[in-house]
């Protein structure tokens, strides 16, 4: 689109969060176009070499593995990449209707920077540490902000919820090795809980088992919001008008952005401003997560990784024509007979194999918005769903949209792989010392 955004400009965008790729900001200026808009924009690791001439978009092999994707594979800038790919793959997994195929706009060097210093001050620091904003990149993403709905009228609210719903099943591949079969019982989300405890990025294990939300029961799936609300680390967020009230920032430590006392201040304001009670308020999101069905192709989805890691590992070797380093490492003849089964492979599955794996990455890592609104009168007449909450006789309607759903890495393959190993190690070495590890940890900190 034509839309250039200058230096002068960055002062209309203030920080709304981040992930590990990208800084979100929202629009608070007087554009009518951008009014209800978040934007986009992509960090680089510090120290680590900027991108010539706009930001790199795909490699040789991920050309090679995205090659049906016509739109894709020729796209110009990774934020263009990043709307094909939402558009013409996930769109397609998850359906259009939760789906936000945004749009790319145009951005200086100097509007960039401009951004970067804006934020400084409200960015967790181990994110400060880690990542700054890529100045090279001559484009920004562009979607709505799902936190509000367009044209609230005023004195009316809108609360909204973040969610990350993590993996939904447990894998049974028949590649998991023994030693690794805990994974067949255990989520992937509980055993990476006591990793992150470990190095310092959570305070608390969180009870929340995906395989609730997942279920299709309501009463499971209750229970699964109101364990996330109890630790939300960052996969809970709730946002009143727009703002974030709370929930994590996207940074270590449970780093959230409100705090104990300000946090029960705001709970209060959202319980005032609505007429619910907290009970009734969560009730309210799994009630519109029972009643949509949303979850169900998200969980499809997710279920494209039918060989877990630890068989999709093998296929990457086979396309980037190097020796697995996996099976160079192993010492088990059977499992290196089972092994070569996936390596002689011809390209073309190697190929749906990765695919698959890395399309329901995004679909692990995604998250969930649903924001809600009170419906005066009656029945909604807007188009959109409707809920009738009996606790409180009242009547919402809601929208809901999948958002962060990046296209991963094909290059990260390896990382994914030794990342499920450590996790499982340390989640059996922790087992294997009756939890006291962990407890010890939790009491440091």
């Amino acid at each position: 689109m034509a839309m250039l955004l200058r230096a002068e400009d960055a002062k209309d965008w203030i920080y709304k969060g981040e992930g590990a790729a990208n800084i979100v900001l929202s629009y608070r200026g007087s554009s009518l176009f951008l009014l209800g808009k978040v934007l986009r924009i992509q960090k680089v690791p510090k120290g680590s070499t900027k991108s010539v001439n706009g930001c790199a978009v795909l490699s040789r092999h991920e050309k090679l593995l995205w090659g049906d994707v016509e739109e894709l594979v020729e796209s110009k800038s990774k934020d263009i990449a990043q709307q094909n790919y939402i558009k013409h793959v996930m769109s397609h997994m998850l359906g259009p209707k939760y789906i936000d195929e945004g749009t790319y706009v145009t951005v200086s060097r100097e509007f960039l920077e401009s951004v970067e210093k804006n934020v400084h001050d409200q960015r967790p620091a181990w994110r400060i540490n880690a990542a700054e904003v890529d100045t090279s990149c001559d484009s920004a993403f562009l979607i709505s902000d799902h936190s509000v709905f367009t044209g609230t009228p005023r004195g009316d609210f809108c609360v909204a919820v973040e969610i990350k719903p993590k993996c939904g099943f447990l894998p049974s591949s028949e590649f998991i090795t023994k030693a690794n079969a805990i994974k067949k019982s255990v989520t992937r989300f509980r055993m990476h809980q006591f990793l992150k405890l470990h190095q310092g990025e959570i305070s608390n294990i969180s009870e929340y088992n995906p395989l609730d939300l997942f279920s299709g029961s309501k009463d499971r799936i209750y229970q699964a919001i109101t364990t996330l609300f109890a630790t939300p680390q960052n996969n809970f967020r709730i946002f009143l008008n727009g703002s974030l009230i709370f929930g994590g920032l996207g940074g270590g430590m449970d780093s959230a952005a409100v705090r104990s006392h300000e946090e029960n201040t705001a709970i209060k304001d959202l319980i005032k401003v609505s007429g619910l009670q907290l009970p009734g308020f969560l009730e309210l999101v799994a009630e519109a997560i029972f009643s949509s069905g949303v979850l169900d192709k998200l969980l499809a989805t997710q279920k494209l990784d039918v060989l877990d890691i630890e068989g999709a590992i093998h296929a990457y070797y086979n396309i980037i024509s190097q020796p697995c380093m996996v099976c160079k490492n192993l010492g088990d003849p059977e499992l290196l007979d089972q092994y070569s089964l996936l390596h002689s492979f011809p390209l073309d599955k190697s190929l749906k194999i990765l695919r698959d794996y890395l399309i329901a990455a995004t679909a692990k890592d995604c998250s969930l918005m649903i924001s809600f609104r009170p419906v005066q009168g009656g029945s909604a007449a807007s188009g959109y769903n409707s809920i009738f909450l009996e606790s409180s006789n009242q009547n919402f309607e809601y929208k809901a949209y999948f958002i962060d759903l990046d296209m991963k890495p094909l290059e990260k393959m390896v990382h994914y792989y030794e990342l499920d190993q450590k996790i499982v190690i340390f989640y059996m070495k922790s087992k294997d010392l009756g939890g006291s590890l962990c407890d010890s940890i939790t009491q440091e900190n």
